[in-house]
């Protein structure tokens, strides 16, 4: 079976060919352009069918995987923040339209949560929840067997619950989730604790003056990091003690068998882990917290290429 993915973003908009292989999926071909801004949503999609088709004849099924706010079970993109104009676009009709077979959309966290839980760290689980721990704190929730997507598709937007009454802010809240563990997150860390001791004449490992505090990336903290910089070192336990938090609730509320953490924790898991799990040792409950792996993601830089591609292989699973 042939399965097309189309994974749409803010930036770049990409089209994966591929076919499921004894349960593993294979890329066949992969193009990408980027996201236009002064054509309208419907011509952004044209010429994304349009790299379909000059890579293959024959489509049995498609995915589509977009940032939301959407409507899955419609299939209508709902006016995205990184997407503006694309509003009530019918994305699912439109190109089963276009191609004559079925066609599925999930936003793209739900859509990279089943490529982690049909082809990578989350691989036989019943019960499983994955955070893209990206330049944002999105989750896709995989519970008894099936994606979760709640009432209208916002379940797992754990990124704006608060952890704390202040701190950085994420999601539109200042304490939230996604404020402490994320890549802007951890930037916001880094940059208040930069400011106070630049302020009172100290020095900063990852910021050398004041001025540039507006440079202090997850990226160039972490870089100091792993060089033994106290400082920088700072910044990433107090991340992995927000993440222990923010974990421990997960665990006590929905009891997974494994959390699969993507981006940044792949990257750090050695600055973030023992933090982390100190607070989950305190926070959770214990026969929930036994049963609960906490591990980093797999698919790595490749997972948009399978996310979309496995959102076409669930079908209406």
């Amino acid at each position: 079976m042939i399965l097309v993915g189309f994974d749409i973003g803010g930036t770049k908009c990409a089209v994966s060919v591929g076919r499921e292989v004894e349960g593993r999926p294979e890329v066949l071909q992969k193009r990408a352009i980027p996201t236009d801004r002064s054509v309208s949503a419907y011509e952004m999609l044209d010429r994304m069918c349009e790299l379909a088709e000059q890579m293959t004849d024959k489509i049995d099924c498609i995915g589509i995987s977009c940032g939301g706010p959407l409507d899955s079970k419609r299939g209508i993109i709902q006016s995205p923040p990184n997407l503006p104009g694309w509003d009530d676009i019918k994305v699912v009709e439109y190109l089963e339209k276009r191609f004559g077979c079925k066609a599925y959309l999930q936003n793209d966290a739900n859509a990279c949560a089943v490529a982690e839980w049909k082809y990578g760290a989350g691989a036989g689980c019943e019960n499983m929840v994955f955070l893209t721990f990206g330049t944002g704190l999105g989750a896709g929730l995989i519970l008894n067997g099936k994606l979760y997507v709640g009432a209208s598709d916002m379940a797992g937007e754990c990124g704006h619950i608060r952890l704390a009454p202040e701190g950085p802010v994420g999601f539109g809240k200042a304490g939230s989730f996604e404020g402490f563990c994320s890549g802007g997150g951890l930037a916001q860390l880094g940059q208040r604790m930069a400011k106070e001791r630049l302020q009172k004449g100290g020095r900063v490992s990852f910021c050398e003056d004041i001025s540039q505090l507006d440079k202090i990336t997850a990226k160039s903290i972490a870089e100091c990091a792993n060089q033994g910089c106290e400082d920088a070192l700072e910044v990433y336990r107090l991340c992995g003690e927000m993440l222990g938090k923010g974990l421990s609730i997960l665990i006590d509320i929905l009891n997974p068998e494994r959390i699969v953490l993507g981006s940044i924790f792949q990257r750090c898991e050695h600055l973030l882990r023992e933090s982390m799990e100190a607070v989950i040792e305190k926070e959770s409950l214990c026969a929930a917290r036994e049963v609960c792996q906490i591990v980093p993601a797999l698919l790595g830089d490749d997972i948009g290429d399978y996310a979309a591609l496995a959102v076409a292989a669930m079908g209406g699973e």
